[in-house]
């Protein structure tokens, strides 16, 4: 049977917000303030601040010094999946898909949210928190963030019936036309692994995904935890001579793909690359 999340949900998803708004406005090396300095900032209790900063810094976005303090990591290499931004699709997998609706509210944007969404801080969001499942096992936990404005009259309802950039474009008049995506490791925390069922600190995908209309205006910031035990990314490289049409606009850092050294495709011009979500089989 599902388990119902707490009630903390939203403030340890707000605690984490802000540590990530101090990653991300600082350089590598720079301090961040003490824990009971964010205490006294947020409102949350020393073992609440503790967990999401434990999270961090196992993820390799923070680091703690013993005697010293806690600093920003060092940054992570950025790697484009494909040179190409009109062959990138967004993970698939086979399997039954469902959405359940964990939490459904309006709140200000926050400073690091209004800033993806371009939108100031203090302007209301649509925030969304749902459980995935696959074929009635829990596979995932998404977190959304849509303005409010853009979205009126929707409802938990919405979120769990077809797809929501059906529900943007047919209700909403809102047509998506391109998606940022990245992918990293991570792992679950007490309240992700409770709900898909895995141990606390298991390996995890972590999704970050921003999604633009025709007109080019952030609509959607999604940030997603994927169950790493039951879930994997395939890649799918054409390697072959073939000639085709220069792409329109080219990432920086083509030529070198995930799992292939630099060089090794030199002299092929464009690797074109389809990237699919896999869902494993149970253990």
């Amino acid at each position: 049977m599902e388990k119902e999340p707490s009630r903390s949900a939203l403030k340890r998803e707000r605690v984490r917000d802000h540590l990530m708004e101090l990653v991300e406005s600082r350089s590598p090396g720079d301090p961040i303030p003490s824990e009971r300095v964010l205490c006294e900032q947020l409102g949350v209790s020393r073992p609440t601040l503790r967990s999401a900063v434990d999270e961090l810094v196992t993820t390799g976005l923070l680091v703690r010094e013993h005697g010293r303090g806690m600093f920003v990591a060092r940054a992570k290499i950025t790697q484009e999946l494909v040179p190409d931004a009109s062959t990138h699709r967004l993970p698939q997998a086979s399997g039954s898909w469902a959405s359940r609706v964990l939490e459904f509210s309006t709140v200000q944007a926050g400073a690091r949210v209004g800033r993806k969404l371009r939108i100031s801080p203090a302007e209301r969001i649509t925030y969304i928190a749902r459980l995935r499942t696959v074929d009635g096992e829990p596979m995932a936990i998404e977190y959304l963030h849509v303005p409010a404005a853009l979205v009126p009259g929707l409802t938990p309802e919405d979120m769990e019936a077809g797809d929501f950039y059906d529900v943007l474009r047919d209700r909403h008049g809102v047509r998506v036309h391109e998606a940022v995506q990245s992918i990293e490791p991570t792992v679950t925390n007490e309240e992700e692994a409770r709900l898909i069922g895995v141990p606390v600190l298991s390996p995890a995908l972590l999704f970050e995904r921003l999604t633009r209309d025709d007109a080019g205006r952030p609509v959607e910031y999604v940030h997603s935890v994927y169950r790493g035990d039951r879930y994997r990314i395939v890649s799918r490289l054409a390697l072959g001579d073939a000639p085709r049409a220069a792409p329109a606009a080219p990432f920086a850092g083509a030529g070198h793909h995930p799992g292939i050294p630099p060089g090794d495709l030199a002299g092929r011009g464009d690797v074109m690359a389809l990237m699919v979500g896999d869902v494993q089989p149970a253990g």
